[in-house]
């Protein structure tokens, strides 16, 4: 089976290659493992928040960024786009933010490979029957701070390689990238929903696509979480090819799979999040999902669309 620690080292290799000119900095640890900074202390860009994002979903995927052709909408900014032949292992088996590294004084939501070799967490990987055993681990860090080697070893140790063969990428949510790669989420906030509160088997979805706005960069970093979530919730659209089987309901999958068909929908994330004192748990998770979906039955033919852009919600979140 593919390793998506593999695949995505072929696009960490071009990171570092390319380090100056996509404004990253890259440290080798004494314990050799590689950190890559894609905007603690540097600026990053366009195209490092491209790559950042192909690495999240372990090398699986396409990841382009477009400019609005037409410039006379109501509104439009720059958008990430993702294609997927293989959406639950790259979605969910990389790129899902499943693994909290808590080390010391450092926290992030950890994404990425590494994950499907630390199995963060179990369950998803038995839902999709995958799991990695390459010989290094690769894990995005949406964080404020950069990791030290008390961090890379205890990745290390749950992934079973050694330090030299862990490598670090790093991005907050405040950062030109950090705001790619969330907006970059699109598909698999479809896939997530799909498994965890539809209970919908995704490994029948052969192939995904989606779109989301980048959200404006903002150096508060509760406002910035806000936007990116934002970008998804209120401007993604998706697209899922399914292999449905007799008895499947995809007709019901798709209306109930849109941001909007969720009871905490209707204002903002930040808002959201504020009225519930800043409390994660207190909030209906079925929100995270993209704004519109198109899901084609491929067994079929038939094709269901719900959901839709709400470009109101987009200018309050975005300030405008």
């Amino acid at each position: 089976m593919v390793s998506v620690n593999l695949e995505a080292k072929k696009t960490v290799d071009l990171m570092i290659q390319n380090a100056d000119e996509l404004n990253l900095a890259v440290d080798v640890l004494s314990n050799g493992s590689t950190v890559i900074d894609a905007g603690v202390n540097v600026k990053g860009s366009f195209k490092a928040g491209e790559l950042y994002t192909k690495v999240c979903l372990g090398g699986m995927a396409d990841v382009g960024i477009s400019i609005p052709g037409d410039l006379s909408e109501k509104f439009a900014l720059p958008s990430v786009k993702i294609k997927t032949d293989f959406p639950a292992i790259s979605t969910l088996g990389s790129q899902k933010a499943g693994w909290s590294v808590s080390v010391g004084d450092f926290f992030a939501l950890g994404s990425g490979p590494a994950r499907a070799l630390a199995l963060k967490p179990a369950e998803t990987y038995e839902e999709i029957n995958y799991k990695d055993d390459a010989d290094i681990a690769i894990l995005t860090l949406e964080a404020d701070q950069l990791p030290g080697t008390d961090v890379t070893e205890a990745i290390a140790s749950e992934c079973s390689v050694s330090a030299e063969d862990v490598y670090l990428l790093v991005a907050p949510t405040s950062s030109l990238v950090g705001s790619i790669q969330i907006s970059g989420r699109v598909v698999e906030n479809g896939t997530y929903k799909m498994l965890e509160f539809l209970h919908f088997d995704v490994n029948k979805v052969k192939h995904a696509a989606g779109i989301a706005p980048i959200a404006p960069v903002d150096p508060d970093g509760l406002k910035a979480m806000g936007k990116t979530n934002d970008a998804v919730l209120f401007g993604g659209r998706t697209y899922y090819y399914v292999e449905s089987e007799e008895g499947d309901d995809l007709k019901s999958v798709a209306e109930k799979l849109p941001s909007s068909a969720s009871d905490g929908y209707g204002k903002p994330f930040f808002d959201v999040f504020k009225e519930a004192e800043f409390d994660f748990y207190k909030i209906d998770k079925g929100m995270f999902a993209p704004a519109e979906v198109v899901i084609n039955d491929l067994r079929t033919g038939e094709i269901f669309k719900t959901g839709y852009i709400n470009n109101e919600l987009l200018m309050k979140s975005f300030g405008l």
